[in-house]
């Protein structure tokens, strides 16, 4: 069943918008650029819901055999069990497993990192989970999350990072992301348009990343350039690639906290090592600037969303790299705006 389909069942489905922006087209020097705005999907600010609803729901209807894979049935498979949904977060994916968890009638509990913001702390406790603040980056959050829902028989880890012998979850997770590139086919074909010729793409752990690789790397695409983006202060895909292996580097302080992950997820890696046509870094000021022109231009964008225009900036103002992936003057540049700015407010002093 695909994850859309699923996704068709929650109150309030609709897809976001794809935003045709001829001013940033212009400016890059190319014949289209699109944006899908994630900042408003399913009642949250962030594409986030997509995996993490879709993971639940199949992992609830596994566990206690829900007779199809609605939100209904689910609903209905859980009723009278006891079941607690864990999850570290930089954000985004807590909040949106405490939405899901209240959804299909589940408790929750959601660790943090530093450097996650009250707004977003205050945001996934008034969804009603329990939130648990961890001495210790991002990673550590994940492996403190783990090592708890392991202690737990009424536990469902739903992480959306992969780890040897952790995969099924965040696979699911990776398919519920299908759901935006689903959507985006629809709104790019109704364009009159063809593939794009360059998706840029934000990554942390690389989940969304991977789900749009595996995407358009299928027979009935074409193969678009596809270009991932990552903070500066956490660059674990660009040292990844560098070093021809995975590898966890340290992780600085970031307005893009969505991104602040020191460690690929393993079942990402190597889809992104082999699909993506190339990865760069942006700084903090890069991304700030993008928020405000997308804001400007009538586009919700908080700073992981934001980082894309900020990537295509920097890479489409080198000829060498236009050169080295054949984009045309007329080519359809694709920008994923993960999230909207109530997800993640630009400080002010950044603004």
């Amino acid at each position: 069943m695909p994850a859309i389909d699923f996704h068709r069942t929650l109150p309030g489905y609709a897809p976001t918008p794809l935003r045709d922006l001829p001013s940033l087209a212009a400016e890059l020097g190319v014949g289209r650029v699109l944006v899908k705005e994630e900042a408003s999907r399913l009642g949250l600010p962030s594409f986030k819901v997509l995996g993490a609803s879709y993971a639940v729901a199949r992992a609830l209807a596994d566990r206690f055999g829900a007779a199809a894979l609605t939100l209904d049935a689910v609903r209905d498979a859980v009723r009278g069990h006891a079941v607690r949904l864990y999850a570290a977060t930089d954000g985004n994916h807590g909040r949106a497993v405490a939405h899901v968890a209240a959804l299909v009638g589940a408790a929750a509990t959601v660790y943090l990192p530093p450097g996650v913001t009250e707004d977003a702390r205050s945001a996934i406790t008034a969804e009603g989970a329990r939130t648990v603040e961890v001495d210790g980056d991002y990673d550590a959050a994940v492996a403190r999350a783990a090592a708890d829902a392991a202690g737990d028989p009424t536990a469902v880890l739903v992480q959306d990072t992969s780890w040897a012998g952790y995969t099924e979850v965040p696979q699911w997770i990776v398919d519920g992301y299908a759901t935006l590139c689903q959507e985006t086919d629809d709104q790019v074909a109704a364009l009159g348009l063809g593939a794009p010729d360059l998706v840029v793409v934000p990554v942390g752990v690389g989940s969304l990343a991977q789900a749009v690789a595996s995407h358009y790397r299928g027979a009935d695409h074409g193969g678009p350039a596809l270009l991932a983006v990552e903070s500066d202060r956490a660059a674990a895909l660009v040292a990844s690639l560098r070093a021809g292996e995975r590898v966890s580097v340290p992780v600085g302080e970031t307005i893009m906290t969505g991104l602040a992950c020191g460690t690929v997820s393993a079942l990402a890696w190597p889809v992104l090592r082999d699909g993506l046509g190339g990865a760069v870094t942006v700084s903090d000021d890069q991304v700030a600037a993008a928020v405000e022109d997308l804001a400007r231009l009538g586009v919700d964008s908080g700073p992981c969303g934001a980082a894309p225009l900020a990537a295509a900036r920097l890479v489409l103002g080198q000829a060498g790299w236009r050169r080295a992936i054949g984009l045309r003057p007329d080519a359809v540049v694709l920008l994923l705006s993960t999230e909207g700015r109530a997800a993640n407010p630009v400080p002010e002093d950044r603004v």
